[in-house]
């Protein structure tokens, strides 16, 4: 056969061996790509003029493909092969794509075997190149991603650490501190608890029952809300001094792949103890000033008995003028009552009805909303009603045994303003008049509940029983 006709002028590297690999041809383009000379190669077998570990994935991977060649009398092909080669400069790392083509006789027997052999190492070094382009591109990625999850990690510490009030977060079933912000340490006096168990970090809070509340919110999943609690922490416990009060929470952290396993509590909350002392001293004040004051009126109604006994007639003057500090002594304990903040109209109007009206506080009747009044407005009705109380006593609906009061009263939009609108209706007393002339008392009630220009009271004297009736606006807190 002319191999060298069939062939020797082609572009490709081809090489022909015997059935023991023994090779006997080859063209110009093998001997270019493989660095060789035809003389050098020409007669010798191939794995003695190309040597590779006869160990190696590259001797096997070709040896394997020669072997079905010659048994299966068919082409075989190896996609990719590494086999490094001698080239000037000592072994060179080679890839390549080879095609093994038998080549038979009449009886169809392999004789030859023809190599297409491609040098592939630039297209692999180019592939291995994209890969770790790849690679990179991706790393970079990576990276990118961690320089974002780090700078939001930084801002939540930031904010962890910023946050207005104290925080720490607990995890495991020892409460082990995972963080905590400096209010919180400042709060506890202490600079070393991130890493140790509750118990051990503050161990102050073991008698307290703390660590038995933590445990139960972490059994149960429920948070727990403590509301001025007085909680003893760090020196507190050695010297006897007053614990903190705090308003806090411990909140279950659930496990975000399971709803139902806890596994970290959130310990958040405000150092409440300034507010707390502060309305301490402010109610000491304040009943202070109350038993002053009490201490006053009765100084004033002590004068006035010593005045009006050496009048003549002036009983009933004094009984009058009693009343009437009584009435505001009432009030004053009200507002006493409620740290002379706003107080409820309710209680007010009560609280007055009964100081003045006694065992006949039965035949009363109220209904209205749940409002408050600030503190002059309150003293202000709580004068109208003892007025009214101590006229119906006398002569009003009182004065009889079916008689009745109804006190009612409800709040009305008017333009941009609410109006509190108050009705005190007799009924069941004897028949009503006009008085000749207003009396001290009308004309207190004729005030109304302030010196304010919107607030007025009507008094009318139908003959089933006296109607009077108070509106005032309502602005800032009074609701």
């Amino acid at each position: 056969m002319d191999f060298e006709k069939l062939l020797g002028q082609s572009p490709n590297p081809y090489v022909i061996m015997d059935r023991d690999l023994t090779l006997v041809w080859m063209n110009d383009a093998y001997l270019k790509v493989t660095m060789r000379s035809r003389q050098d190669l020409i007669g010798r077998k191939l794995f003695e003029a190309f040597p590779v570990d006869d160990g190696s994935e590259s001797f096997h991977q070709l040896a394997r493909s020669l072997k079905r060649t010659i048994s299966s009398a068919k082409p075989d092909e190896i996609a990719l092969i590494r086999y490094d080669i001698e080239g000037p400069d000592g072994m060179s790392v080679r890839y390549w794509s080879a095609t093994h083509t038998p080549i038979t006789n009449d009886a169809g027997e392999v004789e030859h075997i023809l190599q297409h052999t491609i040098d592939v190492t630039e297209l692999h070094n180019l592939r291995q190149l994209r890969a770790e382009m790849d690679v990179v591109r991706r790393a970079d990625a990576v990276e990118a991603r961690n320089r974002d999850l780090y700078e939001e990690s930084r801002k939540m510490l930031e904010l962890f650490e910023q946050a207005p009030g104290f925080v720490a977060v607990l995890e495991g079933e020892d409460h082990h501190f995972r963080m905590a912000n400096d209010a919180y340490l400042e709060l506890v006096g202490r600079e070393d608890i991130v890493g140790k168990p509750a118990r051990e970090a503050m161990p102050e809070i073991v008698e307290q029952g703390f660590i038995e509340t933590l445990n139960r919110v972490r059994a149960t999943g429920e948070p727990y809300v403590g509301r001025r609690e007085p909680v003893a922490l760090g020196d507190d416990t050695q010297d006897g001094s007053v614990p903190r009060f705090l308003n806090f929470i411990f909140q279950p952290i659930f496990d975000e792949h399971d709803e139902n396993n806890v596994f970290g509590i959130m310990v958040q909350g405000y150092d409440i103890t300034e507010e707390v002392e502060y309305e301490e001293r402010q109610r000491l004040l304040i009943n202070e000033l109350n038993h002053r004051v009490k201490n006053t009126l009765a100084i004033v109604q002590g004068l006035a008995a010593q005045s009006f006994s050496k009048v003549a007639g002036a009983e009933q003057a004094k009984d009058i003028f009693s009343g009437r500090l009584q009435a505001l002594a009432a009030a004053h304990n009200l507002l006493t009552q409620a740290s002379w903040g706003a107080a409820p109209l309710r209680d007010i109007v009560m609280s007055s009805a009964e100081a003045t009206a006694g065992e006949l506080i039965d035949r009363f009747e109220f209904s209205g909303p749940d409002l408050t009044l600030p503190p002059q407005t309150s003293v202000s009705l709580a004068m109208i009603v003892h007025e009214l109380s101590t006229n119906a006593i006398k002569y009003g609906g009182l004065s009889t045994q079916e008689g009745k009061v109804l006190i009612n009263w409800d709040v009305r939009e008017e333009g941009n303003n609410e109006i509190l609108s108050l009705v005190w209706e007799e009924t069941g007393g004897p028949p009503v008049e006009a008085p000749e002339r207003p009396s001290f008392g009308m004309r207190l009630i004729s005030r109304g509940l302030s010196s304010d220009s919107g607030s007025k009271a009507e008094i009318d004297f139908p003959p089933s029983g006296i109607i009077c009736t108070i509106e005032t606006p309502i602005v800032g807190d009074d609701l």
